[in-house]
């Protein structure tokens, strides 16, 4: 049935889908302000990031941010087809990419819910789109510095 179906489509849509739901469900049930202890070192928090990782570059518009992910995507897509063996990269940065954008075209930013800290040192709120992102970054990394 999957056959026909690009390998890159079926990590994406996936990944996706999966990112979408979960920032479904915090909105629902952490909006505006709520904290669930999950592990002393993992709580579920609600962010509006309206920056890029870690917050950062506030100061540029939404429609900045779409614009550069919407490029990133298009030259992922590029580099899919020119390198076919990165197809898992590129299909998690494409998804990542996709996933944010989603929500800076529905919501003006991006819904941040994962909260890991120890005691008082919290790394900054993230999703399930940031760490298909950070893990295709890694791999990306791994393989080009391998060489």
């Amino acid at each position: 049935m999957f056959s026909k179906v690009p390998k890159a489509l079926v990590l994406i849509l996936p990944v996706l889908i999966f990112d979408q739901l979960t920032k479904y469900l915090a909105i629902k049930f952490l909006a505006p302000s709520g904290v669930v202890k999950i592990l002393p070192f993992f709580n579920l928090v609600y962010v509006e990031n309206t920056g890029t990782a870690f917050g950062m570059f506030k100061f540029l518009s939404n429609e900045i941010f779409i614009l550069i992910a919407l490029g990133a995507t298009v030259f992922l897509i590029y580099m899919h087809i020119k390198d076919p063996q990165n197809w898992f990269i590129y299909s998690l940065l494409v998804a990542g990419a996709l996933g944010n954008t989603i929500d800076r075209i529905i919501y003006g930013h991006v819904i941040d819910f994962i909260d890991l800290h120890l005691r008082e040192f919290h790394w900054p709120a993230f999703n399930v789109a940031d760490s298909a992102i950070t893990i295709g970054i890694v791999l990306f990394l791994y393989k080009n510095l391998k060489k």
